[in-house]
């Protein structure tokens, strides 16, 4: 088999819940949809860290943020002593599929760094040239590292360079392209007036109708109480979804048009998922002091299709996550690190590319996250968060028995009928990251990792 070529669309705070193909009766998906039908649903793809810097983080380099050392989202900025060295000197998935052949490119969000500073492991980048908002408007943009202006939305922009990626391309090399929409990030607002308007008299019946939790702490970033800026703002959202997804079919036309879509595994995923009124909150893991693990904020659309090498309509449980995603891709490129740079990276990553190809693939039974200095663990019915001394250590650990409580709104922490399940499930989440943890990079020891946003980090609240 050739090398396919990987198209990979990493779009900001999309929830899963936010998808016609995951369920959601109203948004237009057309495009997620032909990657569901063509190939596969992910419905418990889960994001290491549900804030988007140290997301992305874990997809590009395979590692968790106790590893890579970037805990929150990174401030971008040329200020001395204001600086995050954000994912520098570390091995990226660019490099190992250059190592491999491939063509890299990043068009899009970045936000490991100084976005307007081309990552090594890329051969073509495309990305912010100061700040990434307005989704419309007059924009700059680092195009290999010069600074351009732009005015028009940024994701059409972001659309028109990933179609001239494909054209301009080597042929005789298969590519790597990772795309970076953002439109699904806040502000709600400055999304194509046409599509806004076709949702503004939607029930949103698809979102649950509740009330903060006070087992969640105290809200950090609420849902607007004005009914009609609510539904304004939700539209928007709405909309973005699906300029999002229009986006992405001109590029997926494009590779059908020039018959490349064949050998192309196509991914469809976000850095984390996000609340839109969902258990009174709005935002992810940071709309909660102390941050939060709630379901919503953590599951994430991860949708493949690749013809003829994964089996369409296929619909997988598995707790999967961004460091399974860079070792499946590793997997399907035929580009998988050798021993020592195996051991450099000691990913906790695992290729799931067997059960995409329709074949029977044990797997783990459980999910490890973590946010500043609390770490979670869930298995199919259960969830227990663990906060480690240290900034909001005085909030209680939390443990919610998902089988009766799934939408997380009664912490059993102190509840004796569950002691012994607390005490094993403690066990394995220390277990599990003290194999990977990285000195000076833990969130065991948030007060001594390098600040990625001075005064916002929701453990300074």
């Amino acid at each position: 088999m050739n090398q396919p070529n990987i198209l990979v669309f990493l779009t900001d705070d999309h929830g899963q819940w936010a998808a016609g193909c995951y369920g959601n009766s109203e948004i237009q998906s057309p495009t997620m949809d032909y990657l569901a039908k063509t190939g596969v649903k992910m419905t418990r793809a889960f994001t290491p860290t549900p804030v988007c810097s140290p997301a992305r983080a874990s997809f590009f380099t395979g590692r968790l943020a106790s590893q890579h050392g970037i805990h929150d989202w990174i401030f971008e900025t040329e200020e001395p002593g204001n600086q995050h060295p954000g994912l520098v000197n570390q091995t990226n998935i660019g490099h190992l599929l250059q190592n491999a052949g491939y063509q890299t490119g990043l068009i899009g969000k970045w936000h490991c760094g100084k976005s307007w500073d081309p990552q090594s492991g890329f051969d073509r980048w495309f990305s912010y040239g100061e700040r990434q908002y307005p989704h419309k408007g007059e924009i700059k943009f680092s195009d290999q590292g010069e600074i351009i202006d732009y005015t028009g939305f940024q994701t059409r922009a972001f659309t028109d360079r990933s179609i001239d990626f494909i054209r301009e391309r080597d042929r005789t090399r298969p590519f790597f392209l990772t795309v970076g929409y953002v439109d699904t990030h806040g502000p709600f607002s400055q999304h194509p007036e046409r599509l806004v308007e076709s949702y503004r008299d939607c029930s949103f019946q698809d979102i649950p109708n509740e009330t903060f939790a006070p087992c969640h702490g105290s809200i950090n970033a609420g849902w607007p109480k004005d009914p009609d800026r609510n539904r304004e703002q939700l539209a928007q959202y709405y909309a973005a979804v699906t300029f999002i997804d229009q986006q992405m079919g001109r590029v997926v036309d494009e590779l059908d048009g020039t018959g490349d879509l064949d050998n192309t595994l196509v991914v469809y995923t976000a850095d984390h998922g996000l609340m839109t009124g969902h258990h009174g909150l709005n935002s992810k893991g940071n709309a909660t002091i102390p941050q939060n693990f709630i379901d919503t904020s953590i599951l994430v659309p991860c949708l493949f299709s690749w013809k003829d090498q994964v089996p369409a309509g296929q619909v997988h449980d598995q707790m999967v996550d961004h460091c399974d995603l860079f070792a499946t891709l590793l997997d399907a490129a035929g580009a998988t690190p050798d021993e020592s740079k195996r051991a450099e990276i000691n990913s906790p990553g695992e290729s799931y590319l067997p059960m995409l190809k329709g074949e029977s693939q044990a797997w783990r039974d459980a999910y490890f996250g973590e946010y500043g200095n609390a770490r979670v663990i869930r298995t199919d019915n259960r969830k227990f968060i663990k906060r480690y001394p240290g900034p909001n250590s005085q909030y209680h650990d939390e443990f919610y028995d998902l089988e009766i409580d799934p939408r997380e709104r009664e912490n059993c922490i102190h509840d004796t009928g569950y002691e012994d399940e607390i005490k094993s499930l403690s066990q394995r989440l220390d277990t599990h990251f003290a194999k990977y943890e990285v000195a000076g990079c833990s969130g065991r020891e948030i007060n001594l990792v390098p600040r990625c946003n001075p005064g916002h980090s929701p453990w300074e609240k």
